[in-house]
């Protein structure tokens, strides 16, 4: 390293000090000036330089190079002439010249730094990740923007080959075919989908130095491309949707203009899209308001709207509600049920129902109203033989709640998530009702399905079979009932091979069966079978006091069907029921209240005696009834007015006939059978000439 005497420390003297002190070959000894306080002499101080007034007192035999900077010519000599040789005496001109070159060399770097900060900067501020591989494929530059994407630093991969930091990078490939490589899809080890463009880099010479790779991130173009697709893919199903509903939907936009309607809308309404579509919303109204318009103004949905809409005046049913996105209103959507396809599956849910009411039970015997010893009697023996399979035998007259007490033996029992099947024997004819309970073989008779038919036995396998009307069937079909009792298995009409079956029977009449046993109309073994557990159901007559129970009950149910709002009955409104004999029972009960209830005003919550029409007493044991038709009859039901003339109808034929009741029922058109269970319904005696 060459030694330095700068002598001046003026101007000059502190360029050349500054330029002098940035190389790395020369070492400044020492800084000479006469004035200590010379701007060169105060930077030479405080960077520790050794510093004097008169460079005779300097020099020495260690000093390569003297600067003369003082411009005096004097002084210049007089350093040349003790130097003799001994240094490198540069003079001050020269020495400016040599500031001026090391001043715009460091000009020039600093505007070279600059203008690679602005390289870098750029190089580094974009959003494209960039790699420069040199001719053996190390990396030599990585931005910033590489280092996300790559999930690695610059620090760490400057001067790695670049299929250590990107397994599958092709620039090694580029260097080799000299190919540009555009827009090429990639994927990194971290999962980042890229699509890069290589590009080799040649000198003058076409001679392959580096090449040069820039990629873009288009993990999020994919994932937005897989989220558009699946957007349209929702779009397409709710387009389906909307097409394949059965309920018309229309859409308006926020000035309320048609701008959707689907095929349903035009079937309901019968207006096309062209005459709807861009059309006001009120095109489709043919009696009413918009529900679109309201909605639009208000900004609240609407239910349940009536309207008539179109040229076909359809009844409908409109649900309107606002389209609301980012709290700005797009427009309203709008469904139309059309009330006649309502009112057709309301009727079909009711023939649904009915087919269900006849295979479960519907009742329990909470539903068994009645406070009084002779009920709580017959619903303790109810709960008891449900805990049997014995065959339970239900009597008392019409209209007391035997089908009732069938429904809760079965809900109580072991079979409750079994069917329960119904079949009123006295209401389907003999020739089909030995098919319906057994089933039948193919070819059984005219008519028979193909394979055969089960019966309701079979359906009712494991179950409860509720046979109403028991002393209605005829000795044939006593008979294999008798079998089913006794063996558990069927037989079908036209066929040979038992069927076993596993059923409660639970069995129902209001005949006096000891009468029909010895008038030979009735089996004694199949009586005997069916008596196992008799439980008998008294009359509404015999236990008055569950008249105000049941009648507050009735008015409940009888509420939720005419959709009314009776809170109660009054006690004189009891009383004057309890005065009534009710032949009809809790049957009747239930139709006379039920006339009461349509027939009160809106406004009235409280049924009073008033309301009660006159009911007649003339059904009563031992009241003496003239034929109905004639004046002044009372105000009473059809049902009781016909049985009250029946009855007198039947004694008149019995005293035509001496008491004679096969004569009797020939003269009536009716069986003796029949007869029989007219006399013991209406209460007569036998009757002779008078």
């Amino acid at each position: 390293m060459q030694k330095v005497m700068i002598v001046g420390a003026g101007t000059g003297g502190t360029a050349i000090l500054n330029i002098l002190m940035e190389s790395e070959s020369l070492f400044i000894q020492c800084v000479v000036d006469s004035n200590m306080e010379a701007p060169g002499m105060q930077l030479a101080r405080k960077l520790g330089m050794r510093t004097g007034t008169d460079w005779r007192d300097q020099l020495d035999d260690s000093l390569d190079i003297v600067i003369e900077v003082t411009g005096d010519e004097r002084v210049f000599e007089e350093i040349r002439q003790s130097g003799r040789g001994r240094f490198l005496l540069i003079p001050g001109s020269v020495a400016y010249i040599i500031a001026k070159l090391f001043e715009e060399k460091r000009e020039l770097i600093d505007k070279l730094k600059k203008e690679k900060n602005k390289h870098d900067l750029i190089f580094n501020t974009t959003s494209d990740g960039m790699i420069v591989v040199d001719q053996t494929g190390k990396i030599i530059l990585f931005n910033r923007s590489a280092e996300r994407m790559v999930e690695v630093k610059r620090e760490n991969v400057i001067g790695k080959p670049v299929t250590k930091v990107i397994p599958g990078s092709r620039l090694p490939q580029v260097l080799q075919t000299k190919r540009i490589e555009v827009n090429q899809e990639q994927e990194l080890n971290n999962g980042r989908k890229i699509i890069t463009t290589r590009i080799p880099l040649t000198d003058e010479n076409e001679k392959v130095i580096g090449a040069f790779a820039v990629f873009k991130d288009i993990t999020e173009v994919v994932g937005l491309a897989e989220e558009i697709t699946n957007m349209k893919e929702i779009q397409t199903m709710l387009q389906a949707i909307i097409q394949s509903s059965d309920d018309a939907i229309s859409v308006v936009d926020e000035q309320g203009h048609g701008i959707l309607i689907n095929p349903a809308y035009t079937r309901i309404t019968g207006l096309s899209k062209d005459e709807v579509i861009g059309k006001p919303a009120t095109t489709d109204i043919y009696e009413g308001e918009s529900m679109h318009m309201q909605v639009l103004q208000t900004r609240r949905p609407v239910r349940g709207v009536n309207l008539r809409v179109g040229p076909l005046k359809k009844d409908v049913i409109v649900n309107v509600a606002p389209i609301i996105v980012d709290n700005r209103l797009k427009g309203s959507v709008g469904v139309i049920h059309d009330v006649s396809e309502i009112r057709h599956l309301t009727k079909e849910l009711d023939r649904a129902r009915q087919i269900i009411r006849t295979l479960e039970a519907k009742y329990s015997f909470a539903d068994i109203i009645g406070e009084s010893e002779e009920m709580q009697l017959a619903v303790e023996q109810g709960k008891l033989s449900a805990k049997t399979p014995a065959t339970v035998l239900l009597r008392g007259e019409s209209g007391t709640g035997k089908e009732l007490f069938a429904h809760a033996i079965h809900n109580a029992s072991e079979r409750k998530f079994n069917k329960f099947v119904r079949v009123n024997c006295a209401a389907i004819s003999e020739s089909l009702l030995e098919s319906e309970l057994f089933g039948y073989e193919e070819g059984a008779f005219t008519g028979a399905k193909r394979g055969g038919k089960r019966g309701l036995f079979e359906e009712a396998n494991n179950g409860s079979i509720f046979l109403d009307e028991i002393g209605e069937l005829s000795p044939n079909i006593q008979a294999k009932l008798l079998r089913v009792l006794q063996e558990n298995e069927i037989v079908r009409v036209g066929g040979t091979k038992p069927v076993p079956i596993y059923v409660r029977v639970i069995a129902a009449t209001n005949l006096n069966l000891e009468k029909a046993i010895t008038l030979g109309s009735f089996r004694e073994d199949l009586y005997f079978r069916l008596n196992r557990i008799p439980i008998h159901i008294s009359p509404l007559r015999n236990r008055k006091g569950d008249i105000e129970a049941l009648a507050k009950h009735l008015i409940q149910k009888i509420n939720q069907e005419y959709g009314r709002n009776i809170e109660g009955i009054s006690v004189s409104a009891i009383e004057k029921l309890k005065q009534y004999h009710w032949p009809g029972n809790v049957r009747e009960l239930e139709n006379i209240l039920g006339r009461v209830i349509i027939f009160m005003k809106i406004n009235e919550t409280v049924m009073e005696a008033g309301h009660i029409p006159e009911l007649s007493e003339g059904v009563e044991r031992g009241t003496d009834n003239s034929i109905p038709g004639k004046e002044n009859l009372p105000q009473e039901t059809l049902s009781i007015t016909m049985d009250r003339y029946e009855r007198e109808v039947i004694k008149q034929a019995l005293i035509n006939h001496n008491g004679n009741k096969t004569a009797t029922a020939k003269s009536l058109g009716i069986s003796v059978r029949n007869l029989y269970y007219k006399m013991e319904k209406f209460n007569i005696e036998n009757y002779s000439t008078q």
